[in-house]
């Protein structure tokens, strides 16, 4: 599935800019509210693999995003602040690049001052388990490792909401 969208990215960012950030990714089966968190198991850009082992007994945020994407713009900031706030709360963010080249990702998170981990997802493999409805999409993730909320697609106005959501999961 998403094969076929590896030669499509550069004509998904402009629909997604010509059509205000509302452009949905051709899914069959997305990954739901209730449905087990799908292993990441892939190798962070320091190196470092993150799978479940890693991640258990916290509240995760998988979040999908590709540097063509505006609103991942505005998304990963927010996100880096919920990680600084909330990580010792037992918070854990996790970045997965869909971009098809590795090259432009660590000089984009440079820019942006990101520092949770993020992987680099060129071949599709995990997104194919999780199936983001569009870019970015989101997946808060309780500490039993049972998905929550998905949130597809990012407006300013939806960081109060994940941060409502972050600290529901928390205090259980």
């Amino acid at each position: 599935m998403f094969a076929k969208l590896r030669g499509k990215v550069a004509i998904w960012g402009v629909l997604y800019s010509v059509l205000g950030g509302v452009v949905t990714l051709p899914s069959a089966s997305a990954l739901d509210a209730g449905a087990k968190m799908p292993e990441i198991g892939l190798k962070d850009l320091s190196g470092k693999t993150v799978d479940l082992g890693s991640l258990a007994g916290k509240v995760v945020i998988v979040d999908f995003w590709a540097t063509w994407c505006a609103p991942c713009k505005e998304e990963l900031p927010e996100l880096e602040k919920f990680h600084k706030k909330y990580a010792a709360k037992g918070l854990a963010v996790v970045g997965v690049s869909i971009d098809k080249e590795a090259g432009g990702v660590k000089p984009f998170l440079d820019k942006l001052k990101i520092t949770f981990p993020v992987v680099h997802d060129s071949g599709h493999t995990l997104a194919g388990k999780y199936a983001p409805p569009r870019m970015p999409s989101s997946y808060i993730i309780d500490k039993k490792g049972i998905v929550r909320y998905v949130h597809g697609g990012y407006r300013a106005s939806d960081a109060a909401e994940f941060e409502k959501q972050i600290l529901e999961l928390l205090a259980q």
